[in-house]
């Protein structure tokens, strides 16, 4: 699963990731509502552990979309469909618009081998602040 940071001054800077098959916190079982123990790692991704969101944690899913199926369209098409997806949905979460946000955007989304082999077609946005852990659902935050 490939992985993007999206970064209000200097655009999107994309990070390619990949999927380890079989592990306990499945990146593929994260839905809209979860928060996110850690900071996801560059490179591999091979865990995304969640917590309530109660407690101290990384960021928040916020949304979430499939990609139509057919032949991958490409890594630039795909991180381009997921950026304008999450900025598409994140003043309607937060309550701000991206621009003027203190909080920034993390991008979930498939990678050739995830997309040939797993079928994966999802984009998921994740939003967080880039200070540190957050306490408490970012919707409706306004910052």
């Amino acid at each position: 699963m490939a992985s993007a940071f999206a970064a209000a001054a200097a655009g999107p800077a994309l990070v390619g990731c990949g999927l380890i098959p079989g592990l306990q916190n499945d990146v593929f079982r994260l839905e809209v509502g979860d928060c996110l123990a850690d900071r996801l790692s560059d490179g591999e991704i091979t865990e995304a552990a969640t917590v309530e969101c109660t407690q101290p944690h990384f960021g928040e899913v916020f949304a979430g979309t499939m990609l139509q199926d057919g032949e991958y369209p490409g890594d630039a098409e795909v991180s381009s469909t997921a950026e304008e997806e999450c900025l598409a949905e994140f003043e309607s979460f937060v309550g701000t618009a991206y621009a003027d946000s203190e909080l920034d955007i993390h991008m979930l989304y498939p990678s050739k081998e995830t997309w040939e082999s797993l079928n994966d077609r999802e984009i998921l946005c994740i939003a967080f602040d880039p200070a540190g852990d957050t306490t408490g659902s970012l919707s409706g935050a306004s910052r």
